[in-house]
Order: structure tokens, then C-alpha cells, then sequence
């Protein structure tokens, strides 16, 4: 099964399930689904940012500074975390920190997206496909080139949330 026809729970305003479609039906129709988010940071406090693959359904070569993706059908966040950092940068063996639940309603999706951290010192390795370049970053840096670096809205969001909280800094 490719990725278009992978199966999204879709749900309300509120994060509740109201039935399921294939991811290609969601993306079309920017209908409300659950995603996560994974904040990379070495101990050095360094943030992990990606160029997301020309060949991604949603921001294509932008950059992000999570691993993120889709819940699928049936999946619970904590699974959906687990699977996409390990399918993004191969960590397969690190504790999620679980930081808070965030809306995000834009014109390309609309999702409740859970937001963790996961502290890692070794090494990272992209899937093919997945990612087309990756590294730590000092915040201060990833701070100066955001107006030079096209992040993913969505991601630039839920960061702007991670900064009001006192999260990162």
C-alpha cells in the first residue's frame, strides 16, 4: 500500500473520531486528522532540522524541526511517535517526552497534533525518500534563518507554541 492510500482516522474540531479515509482523500479535501510532531535535541540543546524530500505530499523542500507525520487509522500518538522518528531518523530506541497537544488549522491541513521531545546523542539516519538533508542546529541560528529557510507552516507553528511555552530558548 503506497502512502496515498494509507488510512487516516478523521476526526472533529475537538479530536474526535468521525470516521476514516485514505490519506490521498484527506489531503484533498485539508479534512481534520491527527498527526505528531518530534522535537529533536542533542544534549548540547541543539535542535535536529530537516529538508523534507521533493517527493513529499505536503511542503515539499521545506524545512521542519520536527519528525512528523500522519496518525494512521487506529494508530494512538504515542505509536504514530515512535513509528515516524524512527521512520525519519532512525531512532528506534529513545523516550519520547510527551510536551502538549496542539490545533493547527491552516489553508494546506488541519490537525491535532501531539507535540514530544526526544533528547539523542546518536547517530541519525533519513529514510529514503523521507528526508533530503539534516542537522543540529543551534536555536540562535535556527532563529536568524527563518526568513531565510521556507519552514512547513504547520511545523513553524507548533515551534512558535514550543517558544511561548518556554519549551526551547
Amino acid at each position: 500500500m503506497g502512502e496515498a492510500d494509507e488510512r487516516v482516522d478523521l476526526v472533529d474540531q475537538d479530536d474526535q473520531a468521525v470516521g476514516t479515509v485514505t490519506r490521498q482523500h484527506m489531503r484533498a479535501g485539508n479534512l481534520w486528522h491527527r498527526t505528531v510532531a518530534i522535537l529533536c535535541q542533542n544534549g548540547r540543546g541543539q535542535i535536529y532540522v530537516q529538508r523534507r524530500s521533493d517527493r513529499k505530499d505536503l511542503f515539499p523542500g521545506q524545512y521542519d524541526m520536527f519528525a512528523s507525520g500522519c496518525v494512521s487509522a487506529g494508530e494512538d500518538y504515542e505509536a504514530a511517535a515512535q513509528r515516524e522518528l524512527a521512520e525519519e531518523l532512525g531512532i528506534t530506541d529513545a523516550v519520547l517526552q510527551p510536551l502538549f497537544k496542539h490545533r493547527y488549522d491552516g489553508s494546506e491541513t488541519r490537525t491535532h497534533t501531539w507535540i514530544y521531545r526526544v533528547r539523542w546523542d546518536g547517530p541519525i539516519t533519513h529514510e529514503d525518500g523521507e528526508v533530503a538533508w539534516g542537522g543540529f542546529v543551534q536555536l540562535a541560528d535556527l532563529l536568524q534563518n527563518r526568513h531565510r529557510w521556507t519552514f512547513v507552516a504547520d511545523g513553524a507553528a507548533h515551534f512558535a507554541a514550543l517558544v511561548r511555552q518556554g519549551l526551547v530558548g
